[in-house]
């Protein structure tokens, strides 16, 4: 653990006039200076009051850009007491940490076989690393948390939960963060969840925003068997999940096996530049955007961009993936 306080102070240039004379205004942010491996991941957390030792909440994960890193808040300015201290932290080998970064998120015009609802294509940026699941959530997974195994395709429970309705997968995060923080395996203010629509295709093409799929075009569809269940070589059945070739970031089966929840209801595309996307809240559980494609899909479904909603009444090949990010304000 390192405690390290300082601050660095930014000046603004609010006007000037013809006269060599500049005001200035002065605004300060808290910064924590870090020492340690360079791509490691830290949790940055504050707390307002050393005396009290469970007061210590996550506001980001960072991974280390240099070995000798000053990072600054500028969440807010300087106000009051706050301390900040970096705790080096590694979720289970089961996840994969995604760093922040911009993308273009949807297909263009051009891209063969896309519908409309993947556009238009909108510069997306993604301000704050995550954690996701390199495997999607097994039925052994779901079992352990939910004690009971809903899937349409048993025998093994490798394989990943599917028959889920979008309620399902909302508790199931939510009761793994409840287990996870009670015995304090994940930081305070902390939670698993359903990807946002955004993180999910970030994720997903793993800076390949100009490929249909991540490993590249494929045109003809001829390598998709080799990262994907699907129609063409599932045979109509989930395969246990890690079989295939993962995507650049280390994350199996992104497309095929079953379709993966996310948080977002299912809208079209305001277009433009946007900020860490959430979607628009529903109260219809059917309403929400799956990803991914599934057993059961076409080849072309399995593209990065390819979205599907609202969902079925029928849910037989729908499951999830998680995420592990710090909560929302």
């Amino acid at each position: 653990m390192r405690l390290r306080i300082c601050l660095a102070s930014c000046a603004i240039v609010l006007s000037a006039v013809a006269q060599p004379t500049i005001q200035l205004a002065l605004q300060t942010y808290p910064g924590l200076n870090i020492t340690g491996d360079v791509g490691s991941v830290y949790a940055i957390e504050y707390a307002t009051d050393l005396t009290q030792t469970n007061n210590w909440r996550c506001l980001t994960f960072l991974q280390l850009p240099a070995t000798n890193y000053l990072w600054v808040d500028t969440s807010t300015p300087t106000t009051g007491h706050r301390f900040y201290r970096s705790v080096a932290f590694a979720a289970s080998t089961n996840f994969v940490f995604i760093p922040p970064g911009t993308f273009r998120m949807g297909s263009p015009s051009n891209e063969v076989d896309r519908l409309d609802n993947e556009g238009p294509q909108m510069s997306v940026t993604i301000s704050r690393g995550f954690w996701m699941g390199r495997y999607l959530v097994t039925q052994g997974d779901y079992l352990a948390i939910i004690g009971t195994n809903p899937s349409h395709f048993v025998g093994d429970t490798n394989r990943p939960i599917d028959n889920l309705y979008w309620r399902d997968a909302s508790n199931y995060v939510a009761r793994l963060t409840a287990r996870e923080v009670s015995t304090g395996a994940i930081p305070t203010n902390c939670v698993y969840r359903l990807p946002t629509e955004a993180e999910w295709e970030y994720a997903c093409r793993a800076w390949t925003s100009d490929r249909r799929f991540y490993y590249g075009d494929d045109p003809g569809y001829t390598s998709l068997t080799n990262y994907a269940w699907y129609r063409a070589n599932s045979g109509f059945a989930t395969h246990p999940v890690g079989q295939l070739l993962p995507n650049p970031w280390g994350l199996y089966d992104m497309t095929g096996n079953v379709w993966q929840y996310c948080q977002d209801s299912y809208a079209p595309y305001p277009g433009g530049s946007v900020l860490d996307p959430q979607g628009q809240p529903t109260s219809n559980e059917y309403n929400h955007v799956a990803r991914g494609g599934s057993l059961y899909s076409e080849a072309w479904q399995c593209r990065s961009a390819s979205r599907i909603g609202p969902i079925p009444a029928g849910p037989t090949g729908y499951g999830l993936r998680v995420v592990l990010a710090v909560a929302q304000p």
